[in-house]
């Protein structure tokens, strides 16, 4: 290495020779060059491709310059952290993260913790006029400590402490630590820390390894690492891309005007704007509805799978919003039929159906099934039992086949009064299961179920969690109930298949009767002729030939439909002839678009996914038009 003179230099700092001190780089560089020439000391010019890093905001060349950092010595640290982990002292949840973690903590290297940033904790060192540096709490400590008078100047050092080691202080920092306060000896460790597997190292295992080293204690027991949650695409949500979603505007709804204003306004590439603007209006041309609290809360938790991944889908924000609707319409139908009315409240006598049996024992498996995904951290499997049992058995069944209790001027009072209030005790106890998932529309609606159930408090969140209680299951009510639901499902689809409306009434006839099936039919006869909508039930004599009919099958159980005079043959068959035409038509359609090799190649896979997946639906449709039509043909 040279002087600009041919001389040698021994010392190379990377300063530049006299003559060009606070030039501008770019000016300097033209400058130096020209001095080679004139000197004929340049020997050739040749092109180099660099990539040259440049400035999300300005466009501006960054260029390299070393400084001054701020180093932990993370070995030790991490020893201790290692450890509580392999003891089982704090344990990960789902398991498979540990190897994540100890991957990196395994193969750990020193830590760069100073960040020249705005904002954040000062680095806690203070140089003298000399350049020493001296450690400490405050400037008034290093004073007293190192033994430096107050009339020498002292000055902070710039920089701040990264973003992570700050928050690595988070567990008992801000329970008033180095202080042992009765909130950090209450609150520290605590329990469960909840958070997403891309930050495990960059959050979790800092906190861990400072809280071992500062405080001899581990932050918290267990780690329920949860996926990332992406747009509908997969895509990661960032501010650039401009599919933020923020869940304010999810809860109370935006307009477009003002989702496109915040998705690209103060971008750090504005260029970026327009293609943004372009994706919201295709995605929300309407904005965003609003759907409440409630609704996004038990969608998160319904996607709270073991995946790293999350597709946030606006469709099931949606239907959770139905699915809180449906909640609150099955109350109102529970408060129509027990205010004001004989619940049995005082423990006067009452008499049980086997409607009310069954759901009592159903709810007392939903009640062992969600206590036990919650204590597993399975958030979603936990949701997707909830909803399962409110939606499909307490309002889509229970509540149906109650009515014809309810207002059956000839049943017992003591019928009725149990079946109120199993009404009402199960609503309750439902809302407790609920209201970790749904607080404010399970508060709302438990201030006014409370009174009937005999419960009292201020609060459900202070309300006891239901706990599963064996002598509670009947099975026998649950094989009876089941029957009858299948039962009408088979009518149900009698009537869809056949195009028969549910105000006509129908004859039914029932072949290879078990004695279980006959105590059921007798027992349920009257509930079944009221929702099936049933003109007669009748037993196949022995040796009678069954008429022409549509089947269902419950069990061994036959329910015959006789077709004879129930529906318009000729009006029938031209109907499903023009419908299996029109599916014939869609099945060419979709079928010639998957066997052209130029769409298959082109196009993305979710779209090739979605024309399989209409052509599949399509044919099996057409095979069921075609199996009906066959049967109505030879009535």
């Amino acid at each position: 290495m040279c002087n600009i003179d041919g001389s040698p230099n021994d010392k190379v700092d990377g300063r530049l020779p006299d003559g060009y001190a606070h030039m501008d780089r770019f000016d300097a560089r033209k400058a130096i060059v020209a001095e080679f020439e004139a000197m004929s000391l340049l020997e050739k010019i040749d092109d180099h491709a660099l990539k040259v890093p440049r400035g999300d905001r300005s466009g501006t060349v960054i260029e390299p310059w070393l400084t001054d950092q701020w180093y932990v010595s993370t070995k030790p640290l991490a020893e201790k952290a290692i450890a509580a982990v392999e003891s089982g002292e704090i344990q990960f949840v789902p398991k498979q993260y540990e190897n994540m973690y100890f991957s990196w903590m395994r193969d750990i290297q020193d830590w760069c913790i100073s960040r020249q940033l705005w904002w954040g904790h000062r680095i806690p060192a203070w140089y003298d006029e000399a350049g020493n540096v001296y450690v400490g709490r405050d400037e008034s400590e290093v004073r007293k400590k190192y033994d430096i008078r107050n009339d020498e100047s002292l000055r902070q050092d710039e920089d701040v402490l990264d973003t992570w080691f700050s928050s690595g202080l988070w567990t008992f920092s801000t329970l008033g630590w180095p202080q042992q306060t009765e909130f950090l000896k209450t609150f520290h460790p605590t329990d469960v820390l909840v958070t997403g597997f891309d930050i495990i190292f960059f959050w979790v295992a800092r906190m861990i390894m400072l809280s071992t080293h500062l405080t001899g204690q581990i932050p918290f027991k267990t780690v329920y690492v949860h996926g990332l949650v992406r747009d509908g695409q997969g895509q990661k949500m960032s501010k650039s891309k401009g599919n933020v979603l923020d869940p304010l505007d999810i809860v109370d709804g935006i307009t477009l005007d003002e989702l496109l204003d915040k998705r690209t306004s103060g971008m750090m590439q504005p260029k970026l704007a327009e293609k943004i603007a372009k994706q919201t209006r295709a995605e929300f041309p309407e904005g965003i509805a609003s759907y409440g609290t409630d609704a996004l809360r038990f969608t998160f938790c319904s996607l709270a799978s073991t995946g790293r991944d999350i597709k946030f889908d606006m469709g099931r924000v949606e239907g959770y919003r139905n699915f809180c609707n449906k909640l609150w319409n099955a109350a109102n139908f529970v408060f129509e039929n027990t205010e004001d009315k004989d619940t049995g409240a005082n423990d006067e006598p009452v008499e049980l159906s086997s409607v009310d049996r069954w759901i009592i024992s159903a709810l007392q498996r939903t009640e062992a099934e969600v206590t036990r995904q919650l204590e597993a951290f399975r958030f979603d499997l936990a949701a997707q039992a909830l909803y399962e049992f409110i939606w499909d058995e307490y309002c889509a069944w229970y509540l149906e086949l109650v009515k014809p209790l309810l207002w059956d001027e000839s049943a017992s009072v003591e019928r009725q009064r149990g079946t109120r209030r199993t009404l009402v005790r199960v609503l309750e106890t439902t809302l407790r299961l609920a209201h970790p998932f749904m607080p404010f529309i399970t508060e709302e609606i438990w201030q006014r179920v409370a009174p009937l159930a005999g419960k009292s408090g201020p609060t459900l969140m202070l309300q006891p969690w239901p706990e599963f209680n064996p002598e509670r299951l009947d099975e026998a009510a649950e094989g009876d109930i089941e029957w009858v639901k299948a039962f009408m499902l088979g009518i149900r689809q009698i009537r869809g298949e056949m195009n028969i409306s549910m105000a006509r009434r129908i004859d039914v006839v029932l072949g290879n009767v078990s004695a279980l099936d006959q105590r059921r039919l007798d027992e349920n006869e009257p509930l079944l002729k009221k929702l099936a909508k049933l003109e007669s039930v009748r037993i196949l004599a022995a040796g009678e030939e069954a008429p022409l009919s549509a089947i269902a099958l419950v069990g061994d159980m036959q329910v015959l439909v006789p077709m004879a005079g129930l529906i318009d043959k000729d009006a029938e068959l031209a109907r499903l002839d023009k419908e299996i035409g029109r599916l014939d038509g869609e099945v060419k359609r979709v079928g010639g678009k998957l066997g052209n090799a130029a769409f298959v190649d082109k196009a993305p896979a979710e779209v090739i996914d979605k024309e399989r997946a209409k052509l599949a639906e399509a044919e099996q449709a057409r095979a069921r038009l075609l199996e009906q039509r066959e049967r109505i043909a030879t009535l």
